[in-house]
């Protein structure tokens, strides 16, 4: 069995040592900087808190004021509008105010795609 597993493992490392010149040019010119790279990673860490992605999948759902997420998810209206805040700070939700109450949705139709492909992804 041993030789099974160490078999497995050479399958995954490269033994090559040729570089693929024309290839690593065109990737490294389709690459974003090192400014938009972390850009990207500040946009994924923003789905890293279980709170925050149960805001942004209720609101893929429908529009919501603070008082209906906080029932919805069981949560303190602070709770909610301090991520609410993050969220909006990040771009992610967008709000309109109607007489006294705000309501929350999703900034726009890329958020909404973003969220649902991760939803079908993570149910394969």
């Amino acid at each position: 069995m041993p030789d099974q597993t160490k078999s497995a493992k050479n399958n995954q490392v490269c033994d090559c040592d040729t570089v693929h010149e024309d290839v690593v040019a065109l990737v490294r010119s389709r690459l974003p900087d090192d400014a938009h790279s972390q850009d990207l990673a500040d946009f994924f860490k923003v789905f890293s808190d279980p709170t925050r992605v149960r805001i942004v999948l209720a609101l893929d759902e429908h529009e919501l004021c603070v008082c209906d997420l906080a029932v919805l998810l069981n949560l303190t209206k602070s709770a909610i509008s301090h991520q609410l805040a993050y969220l909006r700070q990040r771009k992610l939700v967008r709000n309109r105010r109607d007489g006294k109450t705000v309501y929350y949705s999703l900034a726009d139709k890329h958020i909404q795609d973003i969220i649902e492909i991760a939803v079908e992804h993570t149910n394969e």
